[in-house]
């Protein structure tokens, strides 16, 4: 199953996140290296937010990354939610729509 963890940020985030950003993205390549991150990036035109995809049974993994992540723990992150993604198409997909090519 797929979890999409949502984060929207405060204002100015890009310039805020410097000092927080080397660790932050440590954790990022941590989490990817055990199997637990698919992908993750910052959204943009806004630059609002950011979606993190994570892989498990269940939002446990991606709720614990958003705990301790230095952009939460600073305050960067006004808010964040994880919620179950039913993947039906891509590499992994849960419930695949498509037969296999």
């Amino acid at each position: 199953m797929h979890y999409a963890l949502s984060y929207q940020v405060v204002g100015g985030f890009a310039e805020k996140r410097t000092p927080y950003r080397g660790d932050h993205l440590a954790r990022i390549c941590e989490a990817r290296d055990r199997g637990d991150l698919v992908m993750a990036g910052a959204l943009v035109e806004p630059s609002d937010g950011a979606l993190l995809i994570f892989r498990g049974h269940g939002p446990e993994v991606a709720e614990q990354f958003a705990k301790t992540d230095p952009y939460v723990t600073s305050g960067l992150v006004k808010s964040w939610q994880v919620r179950k993604w039913m993947t039906v198409v891509g590499d992994g997909a849960v419930m695949p729509a498509l037969p296999p090519a």
